[in-house]
């Protein structure tokens, strides 16, 4: 149910900015870095809208990357602790023998 809210969301968004792209079709005069230029306030609108969700995907990425990574270095920690509360056991050279290794490397049989 949260993904399809998302999506609506999403959608009533795409609506809201196609329409004022299109309500505003006049040519601007654009402010560059290095010089100034021409062009129509749609593909203005269009392009500051384009980046804007480039700019938030490639830092909801760069979140997603690093969580991650932390997931990974936790599931090592818990196997790691985990490994190390519980025996380890063997199967010894016989079928019926086994034998188990304890914390302080005692061996029992």
């Amino acid at each position: 149910m949260k993904g399809q809210t998302y999506i609506i969301l999403a959608v009533v968004f795409a609506v809201i900015i196609a329409i004022f792209a299109v309500i505003n079709v006049d040519a601007v005069e654009v402010n560059y870095l290095f010089g100034t230029g021409h062009a129509p306030l749609i593909l203005v609108i269009l392009f500051s809208v384009l980046m804007g969700a480039i700019i938030t995907a490639a830092v909801g990425v760069l979140r997603v990357i690093r969580l991650q990574k932390e997931l990974r270095v936790a599931k090592k920690e818990i196997n790691a602790l985990r490994a190390h509360e519980n025996p380890i056991v063997e199967a010894g050279t016989e079928e019926s023998e086994t034998t188990v290794i304890t914390e302080n490397d005692d061996t029992v049989k």
